[in-house]
């Protein structure tokens, strides 16, 4: 257990014939992994398969997000034996703009969207709140009706203001750090005046959109819209070789094995650099737990 970083990511669990039993997710993956040899009182199967355990692999992920699309990902191409359900139990979406809002989409493969995906759709409901208390493009419409009217002209927002929010939000998910943090401060600014003023459901409501806008633009790269991105990916360390496949967008295959130094180096000219890092990380961890 030592092994395993105080990071996000994946973990699998082999038997001593080699077969995958489980494939999990972490927010903190040496935590998670030690308590399978905790208490399991509750969860019967579990108790069941922890004595089958023999090895345990993990992918270290840049974010909880990222660790989530992976999760979904390699259970949506083969489920072990203790998994309970292929794929995820979160909806994907993405946020799509238009001159006036920002919404939500169901997301699927061959939707046009803006921006995403995104896994889970509480999460990104309530980054599309926040966003939108902080940059009300709704507010900008030439035909408001009454009580929108009303909230445009208390937030001090007009039709001209349209280019420039929308440029913000655009700005905000791409990531970019200065719009990132505008949104971040008063969003806290928000929520520390509703605490002050004793509205403290508001003030919950707006840290839950906080930490929403932070899973919307963690790094995510294992899930993609981008058309034929394909690509393997490898990374070796000390006598392990790590394998990545990458196909239509998504990072749904992870393998590891022996491998020379001498053969694995025709493997590691075909990683894309924008993946080095990852792979090489990941081939680290591979060693150290094998």
């Amino acid at each position: 257990m030592k092994n395993l970083p105080a990071a996000p990511g994946v973990y699998r669990f082999r038997d001593a014939g080699g077969r995958v039993l489980y494939v999990g997710r972490a927010t903190h993956l040496r935590s998670r992994v030690a308590s399978y040899w905790g208490d399991l009182r509750d969860r019967r199967h579990l108790r069941r398969m922890v004595p089958q355990v023999a090895r345990v692999e993990a992918v270290a992920c840049d974010s909880v997000h990222e660790a989530a699309w992976l999760e979904r990902n390699l259970l949506e191409r083969s489920k072990p034996r203790w998994n309970r359900i292929r794929g995820g139990m979160e909806a994907p979406f993405c946020i799509r703009m238009s001159p006036s809002k920002i919404e939500l989409v169901h997301w699927r493969p061959g939707v046009v969207a803006d921006f995403g995906p995104y896994l889970g759709g509480t999460q990104a409901r309530l980054a599309v709140s926040g966003l939108e208390r902080v940059l009300p493009l709704r507010y900008t419409g030439d035909r408001l009706d009454g009580g929108l009217r009303d909230l445009a002209r208390l937030r001090g927002v007009r039709p001209e203001d349209r280019d420039a929010i929308s440029a913000r939000l655009t700005a905000v998910l791409r990531r970019e750090v200065a719009a990132l943090s505008h949104v971040r401060d008063e969003l806290a600014r928000w929520r520390d005046r509703a605490s002050a003023n004793t509205a403290f459901e508001l003030a919950g409501r707006i840290q839950q959109e906080i930490e929403a806008v932070e899973w919307i633009v963690a790094e995510q790269k294992v899930t993609m819209l981008t058309p034929g991105s394909d690509a393997e990916i490898y990374g070796y360390a000390d006598g392990v070789l790590v394998k990545f496949q990458v196909r239509a967008g998504r990072l749904d295959r992870w393998e590891q094995r022996a491998c020379a130094p001498a053969a694995a180096k025709r493997f590691l000219a075909r990683t894309p650099p924008e993946w080095s890092e990852f792979a090489a990380r990941n081939a680290e961890l591979a060693r150290s737990l094998n």
